[in-house]
């Protein structure tokens, strides 16, 4: 075996391709000090020829030729134009025995270590599977590429301006597995030197439209050609008892744990609405001890701030902290024609319920009615609420009519509040109840809109008629990296899980 020169490779350049298996190794570099990094990259890969592309002229065409006229049987893709990128001595010897006994990999990605100013931590990075088809996936910066199964793929298409990194993984994983190298201590085969961006639930906000856009039109081709792609209006059909008449318009059911300061401000948002036939339907599940219980009951008969000619206020108590199991319970009880979702700490505008019952009204081939909401941000010393101005209303705006649904399986989120038929979350199985591996009291909207989805039209209000309030206690604040990975662990499963479905329906409707 080749033993490599005791010495770290650093590579500054922005893509660096080298072919593994040859004697020559092609080395593509996008960006980045060409001297320095050719200088470092040749002491530890001796041998190597170097290419170089200005990113102004980086295109698909040049991208994918670049691939596909490498030589051997594979390439080593290294993206380094936001990073630096070193790699370990051994890590050529790990990538090529990794490839050597993997039987049908088309892409070998790994975890990797991050050095912040001295700093160090590990990046470990989730396993692939057919779910994982978030373009914000983290596959690291290093990938080996089969080049035998690239060039089944490519070209890349010639629309793709941006993403090409993702346009490749996804098209690799429809040829192959997408093996992980996984890290548990020093096991890592490359440093990346820069600190990670931090978690936030708003970033992809400010993502522009044309990015957007393009990452959309990559995920719809990806699932037309693995075949789980739904054709516009298709598998449609009318709800049922969309004529039928009930006791209430809405049921506004409120899952809470322990938050009595949020809970009434909440229930007043309901008691203002310009519907008056609603009821609220409040679900503690911290027991008989959570503090949240006597703030809701001074809306009851006999409470302070009770009101008869207000809707009513009905209280379920549970002990098991399940947000799923909560929504179901209030689903069982409720009275109302629609179900209307609002968290404890959010709020409804006054006229959410009659924007929603209105688009409802325009269509029977329509079961569920999502919002749009503005975001405001609670003030811990004064209590007081501000409508935070840097993001603009949440519209979700990339749910279109003709491919929402597709594009929803890209995306973590739809847009608030959801309101649904009752009796069709009846027929449809409830919400999840933390079954979905990973679950746990989240995803379990977003996986009944993708079911929703695939029976029934999501209609749309564009205008906001919910008020999200961030705070210090709230679950889109100081997001750790476990946490973030068991939630795109869950919704990703509840992908592939959909992905499946889709591909069975078509089937069966195709055949």
């Amino acid at each position: 075996m080749e033993v490599l020169p005791l010495m770290k490779s650093y590579v500054d350049a922005s893509l660096i391709m080298c072919a593994e298996g040859v004697p020559i190794l092609n080395i593509l570099m996008i960006s980045g000090d060409k001297d320095h990094g050719v200088t470092n990259f040749q002491k530890s890969f001796p041998e190597s020829q170097i290419d170089t592309i200005d990113p102004d002229d980086l295109t698909a065409t040049t991208f994918s030729e670049k691939i596909q006229n490498s030589e051997g049987d594979s390439v080593l893709l290294v993206d380094g134009r936001a990073n630096k990128v070193e790699f370990k001595q051994s890590a050529r010897d790990l990538y090529e025995l990794v490839a050597e006994v993997s039987s049908d990999w088309s892409m070998i990605y790994a975890d990797y270590e991050v050095d912040d100013n001295g700093t160090r931590h590990d990046e470990h990075l989730l396993d692939h599977h057919l779910g994982r088809v978030r373009d914000n996936t983290d596959y690291g910066k290093v990938w080996l590429i089969n080049l035998e199964k690239a060039r089944q793929v490519l070209p890349l298409d010639e629309t793709t301006k941006q993403h090409f990194f993702y346009e490749l993984r996804l098209r690799l994983s429809e040829v192959g597995e997408l093996v992980h190298i996984a890290n548990r201590y020093a096991g890592s085969p490359y440093k990346v030197y820069s600190a990670k961006d931090g978690q936030n639930v708003f970033d992809y906000l400010m993502a522009s439209k044309d990015s957007q856009l393009e990452c959309e039109a990559i995920v719809s081709s990806h699932l037309k050609r693995i075949n789980a792609y739904l054709a516009p209006g298709e598998f449609y059909s009318a709800v049922p008892y969309a004529d039928k008449d009930y006791e209430l318009t809405a049921s506004v059911i409120i899952p809470v744990n322990n938050r009595p300061e949020f809970i009434g401000d909440a229930i007043e948002s309901v008691l203002s609405q310009t519907v008056k036939d609603v009821e609220v339907i409040v679900v503690v599940n911290g027991g008989e001890a959570d503090p949240t219980v006597p703030a809701v009951q001074k809306y009851l008969p006999g409470g302070e701030l009770y009101e008869a000619d207000k809707p009513e206020v009905q209280l379920i108590i549970l002990d098991i902290n399940n947000i799923g199991l909560c929504i179901n319970s209030g689903l069982k009880k409720a009275r109302g024609k629609f179900y209307v979702q609002l968290d404890s700490d959010d709020q409804l505008t006054v006229g959410a319920v009659e924007a929603i019952a209105k688009v409802f009204e325009a269509d029977q081939k329509i079961g569920m009615v999502i919002g749009s909401y503005e975001v405001y941000e609670k003030d811990e010393k004064t209590g007081e609420i501000h409508r935070m101005e840097s993001i603009p209303v949440v519209t979700h705006d990339e749910w279109t009519e003709e491919n929402g649904r597709n594009n929803l399986l890209r995306i973590n989120g739809a847009g608030a509040p959801r309101s649904f038929y009752v009796e069709l979350a009846r027929d449809l199985g409830y919400l999840d109840m933390n079954t979905t591996p990973f679950a746990r009291n989240y995803g379990e909207d977003y996986e009944f809109v993708s079911r929703m989805s695939e029976h029934h039209r999501i209609g749309r209000v564009w205008d906001p008629v919910y008020k999200v309030i961030r705070h210090g206690g709230g679950t889109d604040h100081n997001i750790d990296q476990v946490t973030v990975d068991r939630n795109n662990n869950a919704k990703d499963e509840m992908r592939r899980e959909a992905i499946i479905r889709r591909q069975i329906m078509n089937e069966v409707s195709h055949g």
